[in-house]
């Protein structure tokens, strides 16, 4: 039917063919693995529109020949005494007079040939220029009845392509095949034409396509390389905070925002990290000084044979014992704040009941202040939290009313609603210091001479946050002397 036959299909890929293209991609930079296949998905894109022009195309000019071929009118038969037949239809040709027209001279649109059976001959009509090649098919026509006709595809003895149409006539009382063709080469060498052409178009339209994506692919992963460049940055000099310009909001902008919060979060973190070890090693560095002089004195009382008076040796083993006392201690609120401060992190998490741990940090803190009131209510409360960590944070505010309360005073203890306070009836806290209470190692000034290390509401407000609650420490509601902390915290009166 068609002298230039569709592109062959390619054959399918073997499993090893696509290990080795998924391996070649993966060695390939994102940049270069969007630019192949844009490239890619244009080119099938293409490559199917092509093909499906090209066979619809050639559908449409095969069907009007054939059409055409179909309804037009058969030539009479020839006004001669008899037709020479020959057995072939090139022996036929060979021996065909030259230089014939028909009798109303009209040109000759289509070549027509005359075919008998019992035996095959092919007869030619004076005018002839061309013989059909025979296809064994071509013996059904004797079945037809007058008037109906085959279509078929097939060629000229010279290999011109054509479209034949075979009918049924008769030569006298003997039946014979009429054949008529329509050469088509004119037909084949369009769907050349526009095979070249569609090849060229596609070739051009996948190059383009390679050329946009490179582009598209090199403008969408910039942020991608300033990205990498920030990363390779702080792996190479060590520099956390180091943040990259966002644009937009799509995907790649939040990546980069994910990337400017992680790294100002490691350098607020490694900030903390500094500002703690700075704060603990001054902290640190008194009451081993003070451990140090006094190991020294009494070394030095031994070596040179001068024993100290047993009151004074046993006064210095008493400042001894108190400073290993607070090494420990804040030994002990070092290890608790250097655990994270997200809440998802923090150990043992479970149902506490609030209202309990309350009432066991009075009865410890009563033990502390022998002297002083403890007035208390506390409805019941559970919370989902880190029981030690909650428990350490009620003592801590219970230690730091019992601190600052005068000889006999009263401290109260409410927990109502999940909200608990704290009310002492010291001196309180000046205001331009509330800001700074909860922070690592801050003691106020009016407060540096009693025992502790700044480190005890530093564990409160960590310990809170970690059971998604708030802590706040200022003046008393009533405008009356003393401080009142208040801890807010999500539960409810019932364990769930």
């Amino acid at each position: 039917m068609s002298a230039f036959p569709p592109p062959p299909l390619a054959p399918p890929r073997t499993p090893g063919g696509r290990r080795r293209l998924l391996h070649w991609l993966r060695s390939r930079s994102l940049r270069s693995r969007l630019t192949f296949l844009s490239a890619a998905a244009v080119a099938v894109a293409i490559a199917l529109s092509a093909l499906a022009c090209w066979f619809i195309v050639e559908k449409q000019l095969y069907n009007q020949v054939r059409n055409d071929l179909a309804s037009a009118t058969l030539p009479p038969p020839p006004r001669v005494p008899s037709l020479d037949c020959y057995s072939t239809p090139e022996a036929a040709l060979q021996n065909q007079p030259h230089g014939i027209t028909p009798e109303n001279g009209a040109p000759v649109a289509r070549d027509t040939q005359y075919v008998r059976s019992s035996p095959t001959a092919v007869c030619l009509p004076p005018y002839a220029t061309k013989a059909i090649e025979l296809k064994p098919s071509d013996a059904a026509g004797f079945q037809l009845n007058v008037g109906q006709s085959i279509i078929r595809d097939g060629q000229f003895t010279d290999g011109t392509p054509a479209v034949v149409r075979v009918s049924l006539t008769h030569f006298g009382s003997r039946p014979v095949l009429l054949m008529v063709a329509t050469p088509t080469q004119s037909i084949e060498d369009s769907l050349q034409g526009l095979a070249i052409l569609l090849g060229s178009v596609s070739v051009g339209g996948i190059l383009l396509a390679a050329l946009a994506g490179r582009l598209v692919a090199r403008s969408a992963l910039k942020p991608v390389d300033q990205l990498t460049d920030a990363v390779e940055h702080i792996a190479r000099t060590e520099e956390v905070g180091t943040t990259i310009p966002v644009h937009g909001d799509d995907e790649i902008a939040r990546l980069s925002t994910s990337f400017n919060s992680m790294s100002t979060a490691l350098a607020n973190s490694r900030e903390r990290q500094t500002r703690l070890i700075a704060d603990a090693g001054h902290e640190l560095r008194t009451p081993l000084t003070s451990l140090r002089t006094n190991v020294d004195l009494l070394i030095r009382s031994d070596d040179t044979g001068r024993p100290l008076p047993p009151a004074t040796k046993t006064k210095l083993l008493g400042n001894m014992k108190a400073q290993m006392q607070e090494l420990t201690v804040l030994i002990g609120d070092l290890l608790q704040l250097s655990r994270p401060d997200s809440p998802k992190a923090g150990p043992n998490l479970s149902v506490v009941a609030l209202h309990e741990i309350a009432g066991r940090a009075v009865e410890r803190a009563k033990l502390r202040g022998p002297g002083l009131v403890f007035e208390t209510s506390a409805e019941p409360w559970f919370v989902h939290g880190d029981a030690a960590g909650l428990e350490r944070a009620v003592i801590n505010l219970l230690d730091n009313a019992v601190k600052y309360s005068p000889p006999g005073g009263t401290i109260d203890v409410r927990l109502r609603q999940g909200v608990l306070t704290v009310r002492d009836h010291g001196p309180g806290i000046p205001a331009e210091e509330l800001p700074y209470v909860f922070d690592r190692f801050w003691r106020s000034p009016s407060s540096r001479q009693l025992p502790g290390s700044g480190l005890g509401l530093s564990i409160v407000a960590q310990s809170v946050r970690e059971a998604g609650g708030e802590v706040t420490l200022g003046p008393a509601a009533d405008g009356g002397p003393g401080a009142l902390a208040t801890v807010r915290l999500p539960g409810g009166p019932a364990p769930e």
